[in-house]
């Protein structure tokens, strides 16, 4: 059973600080009906805190006797709102003026200002959602594409939950077994108990594996992959990043050097987001400004999931081409040839010659061969097709870890099995990956890692 919040009552503005129709403000707390009586005034001169539950009520703000806004407030009494506590949203016209002064009335009525991710760690200390749950709220808020909402809707729903709980469930048995075993031998019989728990081991940590495996994908979901553009100068990578992206983002001119720095620019991607990154040409610079361009260039290839190496099909390769091909070796890449609408595009098979990289001739300026290209990231990236459906995706460096963790204490477990040791050494190992599976759900968490990851939360949120 998880612990109450604290006694006081919190507020923050719950919509973003722009000109829009409606913005709202959120009191949470057990005054929070107490404390929305002393600035709501109703059309009937009723008390909020005299309504039933789940009801909107139409009014005005009120303070010092001058009225603010016009509003409707949301009635939600504990444990049935966001945070499992008393919650008033005020429904009031939106801006940064407008929204300001409802929140003003409330924190001048007794709220305080709420922290960063207050309300989502109330409804988590609250027992309204897990660990797990609390973490997809800012995951939905920041998704930068399709796959990218659908993955944290999924895990908001409980998915991730469930498949750990279902993890543990079976793990926990086995704890208990074993304890209740050597605590009473008459009944409960541990002849042959060896060969049948290493099934169950086996088991979860396939399990716990698949879950591993399924991180690079779900990171390139969440966080988008990361393509970095490189070639020589007046090859046609600020070209090629305009053509993808559908704007005049970059400068294009037959000046070589015209991009010194690094440009980033977002792309979805039948449902996947792609950060594009346009960079300066890779060769020997003539001076300083152009030398920390390329410099630029070359930092970005170290943590690039994609590199996209355009060749100017008109030149045969040169000694800047070799560099660059150095320089990304090991890591995945694609070959565009480009300017295949030019008459003397005729250098495109030395490009291709004793390369692991796939090869594609485009053109940037009439935009042929693009629709390949988008084709062959997905292939490289997700076996040619992106879709979502009831997988479990994880999608969290820190749920990685934890997971990490688990599997090496179930290998603890298995080399004890196979060394004959006795049924309490296991339960050791057992317990801990118990222990490590539940800091993703949230039963053993300290009290730093909670303030840690709610932290990253908007206030509001």
């Amino acid at each position: 059973m998880r612990i109450q919040t604290t006694e006081d009552t919190i507020a923050a503005i719950s919509t973003s600080l722009a000109p829009s129709g409606i913005g709202i403000v959120r009191m949470s707390g057990p005054e929070a009906f107490a404390l929305a009586d002393r600035i709501y005034k109703g059309v009937k001169g009723k008390k909020l805190s005299a309504q039933k539950a789940n009801t909107v009520h139409y009014g005005w703000i009120v303070r010092d006797g001058r009225v603010l806004d016009e509003v409707l407030c949301i009635l939600l009494r504990a444990p049935h709102s966001y945070t499992g506590e008393d919650t008033v949203e005020i429904d009031c016209h939106g801006g940064i003026l407008a929204v300001g002064r409802v929140l003003d009335a409330c924190l001048a009525a007794g709220a305080r200002i709420a922290e960063p991710g207050e309300f989502t760690k109330r409804a988590f200390l609250n027992g309204r959602i897990d660990m797990s749950q609390a973490e997809a709220v800012m995951d939905i808020i920041s998704a930068k594409s399709e796959y990218a909402l659908e993955s944290s809707l999924s895990q908001l729903s409980g998915s991730l939950k469930e498949k750990i709980e279902k993890i543990r469930e079976a793990l926990l048995f086995e704890l208990a077994y074993i304890e209740s075993a050597l605590d009473d031998p008459e009944h409960y019989d541990l002849t042959g108990y060896s060969e049948r728990i290493s099934g169950v081991i086996r088991r979860q940590k396939e399990e716990i594996e698949g879950l591993i495996q399924s991180f690079e994908r779900g990171k390139f979901i969440q966080e988008g992959i990361k393509t970095v553009i490189l070639g020589r100068p007046n090859a046609g990578k600020s070209s090629l990043l305009n053509a993808l992206t559908g704007k005049q983002r970059a400068i294009v001119t037959d000046i070589p050097g015209t991009t010194r720095d690094v440009i980033e620019e977002n792309l979805q991607l039948q449902g996947l987001a792609l950060r594009i990154l346009d960079t300066a040409g890779i060769r020997r610079a003539d001076n300083e400004v152009e030398r920390i361009g390329v410099d630029l260039a070359k930092s970005q290839i170290s943590d690039a999931d994609l590199i996209l190496y355009v060749c100017d099909g008109t030149k045969l390769p040169d000694e800047n081409d070799r560099e660059i091909l150095e320089l990304i070796k090991g890591k995945k890449g694609i070959i565009l040839i480009n300017k295949t609408d030019l008459e003397d595009c005729v250098y495109a098979r030395a490009y291709g010659e004793n390369t692991a990289f796939p090869v594609l001739e485009i053109s940037a300026k009439t935009e042929e061969g693009l629709e390949k290209l988008k084709n062959t990231i997905v292939e490289m990236f997700f076996e040619g097709k992106i879709s979502f459906n009831e997988e479990v995706v994880i999608t969290s460096a820190r749920h990685r870890d934890v997971l990490l963790r688990a599997r090496e204490s179930l290998d603890l477990v298995e080399e004890s099995i196979e060394a004959g040791m006795p049924e309490d050494f296991l339960s050791i190992d057992i317990y801990g990956a118990l222990d490590a599976l539940s800091e993703i759900t949230g039963g053993s968490l300290s009290e730093d890692l909670v303030d840690e990851i709610f932290s990253k939360f908007c206030t509001g949120k």
